[in-house]
């Protein structure tokens, strides 16, 4: 059943929001036509329980970053805002 290939591919990658981004991202590069999408991501979730999926990773998120990135977006779109109003 796949909840068993979800819980093997846990092994390597606890967190399941990174566990599904990677899932999805390799079904679509892995996918090939005239195949069930099943099929596919048994295929992924069977290579994420034997091998770290994050292992040839050649980059790293700095998570701490992320609310200026956010706090610069809002505060442009603000502008752009105060400039289409007046």
């Amino acid at each position: 059943m796949r909840s068993e290939l979800v819980f093997g591919a846990t092994i390597y990658v606890s967190n399941r929001f990174l566990l599904t981004r990677l899932a999805s991202t390799a079904i679509r590069k892995f996918h090939k036509p005239n195949t069930r999408i099943e099929d596919t991501t048994n295929d992924v979730f069977v290579r994420f329980s034997r091998a770290n999926p994050l292992a040839g990773a050649s980059y790293v998120y700095d998570l701490r970053s992320v609310p200026y990135i956010v706090q610069a977006e809002t505060q442009s779109l603000r502008a752009h805002l105060r400039q289409s109003v007046a």
